[in-house]
């Protein structure tokens, strides 16, 4: 009797060490060079949900461990929340190891790759057809971003709007963006027309030479200044213009009457930007300055401001609806990692 108590004692005591190895292996953080993606690391099974789903295969060949370079687009580049929600949602990702054995090299070698070599992205069909050109020696989100839309379009596949706006502001980041002022009897109206336009990087509303005007940033490499103020009066949006060079005046002249433009002179900014999107829960989500933009703009008139957030923003605009009492505050001016690291802190 003794020894089948003995035996039962050390078979509990063996299920009781096993799962605590089974929770340490969950326990371990995935390593720093494949960012915050969770990825598949068979390439057979990334090929059979691909063609289960239809999404396009993203599949990352990196250095783990790597150097330097691995480990910042890990952080970095991979890191991003709206990247890895991308590449999670409207693509197959597929992790392969250049500095590894067995199936890792095997699929290393399919593709011709160098093994130990810094991170290298292909974009494929489940036939390997290349939906963009290989990504390798930009270690940059715009890079990857860039090649993401451009494979969705070339896979015929739908962009998400909330990439879209990713790429641009990306874009924006990169290349130098210029600024526009225009002058109109109430700069909420003016800000909510505005921050529709394509291009528009940034919208705020406030004061100058004495009136209520909207300053905008906007990326020339999207929409010219000429452009810009074109699609401005067609939405009604402005009734008169300052301008920061001549050329502005220039363009300016050509749309309203030159006592209607002023140069441009100290901005006084408002303190209720957004001010549609303010009074609404929205003011709650983290948010790229142009996601903003385009609420703000489907709040006020009467648009679908869901149409501009991601799935996981969406999720974040439910909880904080449902969790009302949790002392939640306002992050949409916030740079956008900062309010996005501050608002899941409190979930």
């Amino acid at each position: 009797m003794k020894n089948i108590l003995l035996k039962l004692g050390l078979l509990a005591l063996s299920l009781v060490i096993l799962s605590a190895f089974k929770s340490s292996d969950r326990m371990i953080p995935q390593p720093e060079e494949l960012g915050n993606v969770n990825w598949l690391r068979d390439y057979d099974k990334a090929v059979a949900s691909s063609k289960e789903t239809g999404k396009p295969i993203l599949i990352l060949f990196q250095e783990v461990p790597g150097c330097s370079t691995c480990r910042g687009y890990g952080n970095n580049v991979l890191s991003h929340p709206l990247i890895v929600e991308a590449i999670e949602d409207v693509f197959t990702p597929l992790a392969i190891h250049n500095n590894k054995g067995g199936k890792d090299k095997k699929v290393l070698e399919s593709f011709g790759e160098p093994s130990w070599n810094n991170p290298v992205v292909r974009i494929i069909d489940t036939k390997r057809n290349a939906l963009t050109p290989r990504i390798n020696g930009k270690y940059d989100q715009k890079s990857l971003v860039k090649g993401m839309v451009e494979a969705l379009e070339n896979a015929k596949r739908p962009v998400p709007r909330y990439l879209q706006l990713l790429r641009e502001h990306l874009s924006a980041n990169i290349n130098s963006t210029e600024k526009a002022t225009f002058g109109m009897y109430c700069f909420w109206t003016g800000e909510a027309k505005l921050g529709s336009i394509d291009g528009v990087v940034d919208s705020e509303p406030g004061f100058m030479g004495g009136r209520e005007v909207v300053s905008v940033d906007f990326n020339p490499e999207v929409i010219s200044y000429e452009e810009l103020v074109a699609a401005a009066r067609k939405k009604k949006a402005f009734d008169s213009v300052f301008t920061y060079s001549g050329d502005q005046e220039k363009v300016a002249k050509t749309f309203v009457n030159q006592s209607k433009i002023k140069n441009a002179k100290t901005f006084r900014a408002d303190g209720q930007p957004k001010y549609y999107l303010l009074h609404t829960p929205y003011r709650l989500i983290p948010m790229l300055p142009n996601q903003a933009s385009r609420v703000n703009t489907a709040v006020g008139q009467g648009g679908d401001p869901k149409d501009f957030l991601s799935p996981k923003q969406l999720e974040i605009l439910t909880y904080v609806k449902t969790n009302p009492n949790k002392g939640w505050k306002n992050v949409y001016e916030k740079p956008f990692l900062a309010a996005w690291d501050e608002v899941n802190s409190m979930f």
